[in-house]
């Protein structure tokens, strides 16, 4: 999977966000978009870089997220699981 794959993806989840029909609490809403801009964040280093780093918290942290929107939002959490698939092929 490459980087242009994942902005694909994140750019799929950014559109999830801004659709009012999805039906979001706050703290999920709020649990993505911080998850996309760490995502960004870490893509925009790895250019200058070229280095990546795993951080377990992120993985940890994008886990728990998929266990939560599972239920209530499986499309988006399908979503979410693809991106993980995509850093973890990365290496990151």
């Amino acid at each position: 999977m490459s980087e242009q794959q994942l902005r694909d993806q994140l750019e799929a989840l950014r559109q999830t966000l801004d659709d009012r029909e999805i039906q979001l609490s706050i703290e999920e809403r709020s649990a993505l978009e911080s998850l996309a801009n760490n995502l960004e964040a870490r893509l925009l280093v790895r250019e200058a870089n070229d280095e990546s780093v795993a951080d377990p918290s992120l993985v940890d942290g994008v886990h728990l997220m998929i266990e939560e929107l599972e239920v209530r939002y499986p499309s988006t959490a399908t979503m979410v699981r693809n991106i993980m698939q995509t850093l973890s092929n990365m290496g990151i």
